[in-house]
């Protein structure tokens, strides 16, 4: 049989994904997670599509004048020493315009930005660039995550690289009231910001116009850092995975059966004791069978369903080769952007996983998502931080559970091969 249907590069949504420079300022005193917050705004928008990069203005000071600064050298009342800063920022700010100049569409300008004067100063360059600013700003007076933050982060810096704790500690809490001292919050109603009150307990949005800033407040209201595992998981194997066949709905074969049991007694050993396991799976049959064994009632999502193989489906990657000669050319040329005939391209699922991302991040609990190979690899992708242009190469195998659990900072990965021991034929994605 031969199926003659020509494939497609999948393009962007007009309107909705067009590119839309923008610059996300970020505002707070020390240890309140400006950095934290800039690096997951930047995961997740660099992860749908966004061309997005950090320009740290504490990395700038580290290079040029060294790490080990006293908290004096932050004063008010060190003229020289303010100066260097000043300047270190507009240097930042500089090549954070030149970078956007040249084809980036969202830089993400983290420093303090703690007076009214410096973020007036931000918005003047950025305006004569034509370029929106929105501020983001973490405010917090919580003690306990002030201390946690610096205790966890601020403490495993450069800054304080073989430096007794608790004398680094005292010198960072001394840099902390320096800039209290000067510190102006947000609240000017003629400019655009984003405020996030004491870890999320109260978010404030203020003239927030225009798509990408709109789709980072659902983002914004959930960060935590709360530390809990997320474990990711194709579905047992599959009568389809046994023959090597592409999509559809099968059951799972006797192996994928047993993996089911191992996977619940995996779940059972290593979830904690005194929280609910939250289970995830697609609407296909071979997920929803693999968590019987946890779950009569896993939360289902239709965003995590495979990869649409289109009129693709159902076959073997041998078949599409031999029978759609341009199809198996056009998608090996570029696996990420290629649509299936009347299917989905890796773009597209990154896409539609949009409301998964969001409901993940505001789990506190353990996670595990049992879905598909291409469905997977977006996830890991974004969790990871990795170019969503990779996402055809990771590897995600059968029977296998890989543990991702956040940090400040990103993930700690472990992996975890399950009984029974199955050939992957790589079909699905």
């Amino acid at each position: 049989m031969e199926r003659a249907v020509s494939g497609v590069r999948s393009k962007r949504v007009p309107g909705e994904r067009d590119k839309a420079t923008t610059v996300l300022s970020m505002v707070g005193l020390p240890a309140r997670g400006k950095t934290y917050i800039g690096r997951r705004v930047a995961r997740y928008l660099s992860w749908l599509g966004h061309p997005t990069r950090v320009f740290n203005v504490g990395s700038y000071r580290r290079r040029q004048i060294g790490a080990s600064q006293p908290a004096d050298f932050f004063a008010p009342s060190n003229k020289e020493g303010r100066q260097v800063l000043h300047d270190l920022a507009m240097t930042a700010l500089d090549d954070m315009l030149v970078w956007l100049r040249e084809g980036g569409e969202v830089g993400i300008f983290d420093a303090t930005n703690s007076t009214k004067e410096r973020r007036r100063l931000v918005e003047e360059r950025c305006r004569k660039e034509g370029l929106p600013v929105v501020f983001i700003e973490s405010f917090c007076n919580d003690p306990g995550v002030i201390e946690a933050n610096v205790r966890d982060t601020k403490l495993k810096s450069p800054d304080y690289v073989d430096m007794d704790p608790d004398a680094a500690a005292q010198d960072f809490l001394r840099r902390i009231a320096h800039y209290e001292s000067m510190y102006e919050t947000l609240e000017d109603p003629n400019q655009s910001y984003i405020k996030i009150i004491d870890v999320g307990r109260q978010v404030i949005l203020n003239r927030i116009h225009g798509y990408l800033p709109a789709r980072l407040a659902p983002l914004l209201i959930d960060l935590h850092v709360s530390p809990r595992p997320i474990w990711l998981t194709r579905h047992g194997q599959s009568d389809y995975n046994r023959h090597g066949r592409i999509g559809g709905d099968p059951e799972l074969s006797p192996a994928g059966e047993e993996y089911a049991k191992h996977l619940a007694e995996f779940v059972r050993k290593n979830a904690p004791r005194d929280q609910e396991v939250s289970v995830w799976t697609s609407t296909l049959r071979r997920t929803i069978q693999t968590a019987t064994k946890i779950t009569r009632s896993p939360r289902t999502w239709r965003a995590l369903d495979e990869i649409d193989a289109g009129v693709c489906d159902g076959m073997t990657y041998d078949q599409v080769r031999i029978e759609m000669p341009d199809v198996w050319a056009a998608r090996s040329a570029d696996k990420f952007r290629y649509r299936y005939p009347r299917g989905e391209s890796y773009e597209d699922v990154i896409q539609r996983l949009d409301p998964v991302i969001i409901q993940l991040e505001r789990q506190r609990s353990p996670t595990l998502v049992i879905a598909h190979q291409a469905v997977l690899r977006a996830i890991y992708a974004y969790l990871m931080d990795r170019p969503p242009g990779e996402c055809p190469s990771i590897s995600v195998p059968l029977h296998t559970v890989i543990q991702l659990t956040p940090t400040a900072y990103g993930c700690e990965e472990k992996r975890f091969a399950l009984p029974p021991n199955v050939e992957d034929q790589g079909a699905g994605g």
